[in-house]
């Protein structure tokens, strides 16, 4: 079973992908993963089936959650509930997000 993961490799990946994220645990109770926006690049993301925790590792920009908008920085950390509409927008630099599913990415 393999319990390391190097983020920085998946990141350099996503930025010459057309996915803007990648989920690198997927099990019945958790599910991490890293999204990565480039300046102004869309978050297409529908609401998910399990509560999510997201962490700022770098960047800025908004986490539009329910119709309400909070400022993103680096090490915020922010909780989002299953089923709410949520995206990140506005961002002027590379945005590099940290998520974490309670149960699986489906």
């Amino acid at each position: 079973m393999k319990i390391d993961f190097d983020t920085n490799e998946y990141i350099k990946k996503i930025a010459k992908s057309d996915t803007y994220f990648h989920t690198f645990i997927n099990k019945e109770n958790l599910a991490a993963g890293v999204l990565r926006l480039g300046p102004g690049e869309e978050d297409t993301q529908e609401p998910h089936e399990s509560d999510e925790i997201y962490h700022v590792v770098r960047g800025d920009g908004f986490l539009l959650v329910d119709k309400n908008d909070y400022p993103v920085s680096e090490g915020m950390s922010y909780y989002v509930a299953k089923k709410i509409p949520h995206k990140f927008h506005g961002n002027k630099k590379e945005l590099v997000v940290m998520y974490f599913f309670g149960g699986p990415d489906i």
